[in-house]
């Protein structure tokens, strides 16, 4: 496998969440200081710098490219000829902070086009837009809704700033949240449960208890697996639609990295110094050996590519390594960076991996074959 740097940047602190486009045109990374920069995928440009959150930018969303219309408006940022406008479409990113609010960015203007206050001086964190499937888009007149967390509350909002629904409170302060790749659910998790909520009808649909913190949610691409990690050291599995979970403990620490494959097959998870890869098919992984992938420090995140096997994995060490593990020889590149990663995120064809580090380091790598 050939690797090679495209191009690299500094921010001025830490890289705390980074996400490509949904066409793969632009990289938005965030700095924990608060500014959020769009950087030109080509070469490294940078496009804009937008101010973020005052206090310190949480997390990024970009919404869908599938429907990217803002469909409500408000009457006074209604102008035809902007970005706005009812029927004009633009590259929409939300931003969500430590000042409580929700904002959207016209990423071709680099200019905010609406804002939420949902709480004041409250953290936003967990931010996710609702998958958009051909099949939902037939279905429903307006499936943009991004789903953000605030203390113990869920929201869905429209793209104009507007909140479509605001959701009973959880026991606790919401930790983690997930969309089903279908779209029909949205997964949030507290300390002591996860609920999934309707994304139609707004009710439960169904409610787990687990007896600890939840920093981490994630489903299969088929929808099958509904995917913990847990601040008790393990990982958690539930079959949703076949009333079944499964637990697997042992983790050196808690689980903050999930991945899975685009085969729904492999699940990659962090929580120690080795990657372990679990055979998701069949029954399921609970009594099978995993697949461990060695660092020399803690992992700190793992990705998997969207459409093809190659996984990677960022560790304390300050290493990055591409793993193909179907392979005897699994490991099939590394790199070496000047502090450890943060996030990882492939480009939408699967060609580039961009990576976050802890001291504000953006790294593009090209990876082919």
């Amino acid at each position: 496998m050939n690797v090679t740097k495209v191009w690299a940047a500094q921010l001025d602190d830490y890289a705390i969440d980074l996400a490509w486009s949904p066409e793969g045109r632009v990289l938005a990374v965030a700095s924990a200081a608060g500014p959020v920069t769009l950087f030109d995928r080509a070469n490294g440009r940078k496009r804009h710098e937008l101010p973020g959150h005052a206090n310190g930018t949480n997390a990024i969303a970009w919404m869908p490219q599938v429907e990217r219309v803002v469909p409500h408006p408000p009457p006074a940022l209604d102008d035809a000829a902007g970005p706005r406008a009812e029927g004009n479409r633009f590259l929409c990113l939300a931003t969500g902070g430590q000042d409580g609010c929700v904002r959207w960015w016209d990423a071709d203007a680099g200019s905010q086009v609406a804002e939420t206050q949902l709480a004041a001086g409250a953290w936003i964190e967990p931010l996710a837009w609702r998958p958009v499937t051909a099949n939902l888009k037939s279905q429903i007149p307006n499936p943009n809704l991004l789903a953000a967390a605030v203390g113990r509350k869920l929201l869905l909002l429209h793209p104009d700033g507007s909140v479509a629904q605001t959701f009973a409170d959880a026991p606790k302060t919401l930790s983690a949240l997930a969309w089903h790749p279908q779209g029909s659910c949205v997964a949030v998790a507290w300390f002591g449960g996860v609920c999934l909520w309707d994304a139609d009808d707004f009710r439960v649909q169904r409610q787990y208890s687990y007896g600890s913190a939840i920093p981490a949610l994630t489903w299969s691409p088929d929808g099958r697996w509904l995917v913990a990690g847990a601040q008790d050291n393990a990982v958690h599995l539930w079959l949703p639609e076949e009333d079944q979970e499964f637990h697997m403990s042992g983790y050196e620490t808690k689980v903050r990295e999930l991945s899975f494959s685009h085969d729904s097959r492999w699940l990659a998870t962090g929580g120690a110094r080795d990657a372990c890869v679990w055979d998701c098919s069949g029954a399921g992984p609970e009594g099978r050996e995993p697949l461990a992938l060695p660092h020399t420090g803690r992992v700190c995140a793992v990705a998997y590519q969207r459409a093809h096997g190659c996984l990677a994995t960022a560790a304390a060490d300050h290493e990055v390594a591409l793993w193909d593990p179907p392979r005897p020889q699994p490991l099939v590149a590394s790199v070496k960076l000047t502090a450890p990663a943060s996030k990882l995120a492939w480009s939408p064809d699967d060609t580039q991996l961009a990576i976050g580090s802890q001291q504000g380091g953006v790294l593009v790598l090209q990876v082919g074959t």
